[in-house]
């Protein structure tokens, strides 16, 4: 469970940031969470479309782990197993493996995040996807937390810090 043991280890808080131009990069204490996503309480969201569902890291997770400098992807057409790791993220601060919040078959990885690893930063829900697959039981989604649910978790997960 990377998220917990990094959660603990960094004391993350659940928190979102003030979004102003680039020059200007200030941070309060809240993390983006989107409507419309799945969430794990191991800190992955999910968006699933059509046939297929994009994984990465949230908000929260990125902004606690700091400036991500190496990820680490499976190859596609291999499978996941909800709960079980498909990759690692390396940051300035820890390493963490990052785990599928459902199961299904690798279809597409983000290899942009080989070159560019601090897309996970700077853009976790759009370009710093990690993975795509194709769900083997997309009611797995319905044990995962909405937008609202995500939240709360989060302050109470930081409230016990």
């Amino acid at each position: 469970m990377w998220a917990s043991s990094t959660a603990n280890a960094l004391r993350i808080s659940c928190a979102s940031k003030a979004h102003l131009s680039p020059a200007f990069s200030l941070s309060r204490c809240f993390s983006s969470v989107l409507d419309g996503l799945k969430y794990a309480s191991s800190h992955e969201w999910v968006k699933h479309e059509g046939p297929v569902a994009t994984i990465g890291i949230t908000d929260h997770a990125q902004d606690h782990l700091g400036e991500v400098v190496f990820v680490e992807l499976p190859e596609p057409g291999g499978s996941v197993s909800q709960g079980g790791s498909f990759g690692a993220v390396e940051s300035v601060k820890a390493t963490s493996d990052v785990n599928s919040p459902i199961s299904g078959e690798i279809v597409e990885v983000n290899s942009k995040l080989a070159e560019s690893p601090g897309l996970i930063n700077k853009s976790p829900y759009e370009d710093g996807w990690m993975i795509k697959l194709k769900p083997s039981n997309p009611s797995e989604l319905e044990s995962l937390m909405g937008s609202k649910e995500y939240t709360k978790f989060c302050e109470e997960e930081d409230a016990a810090h």
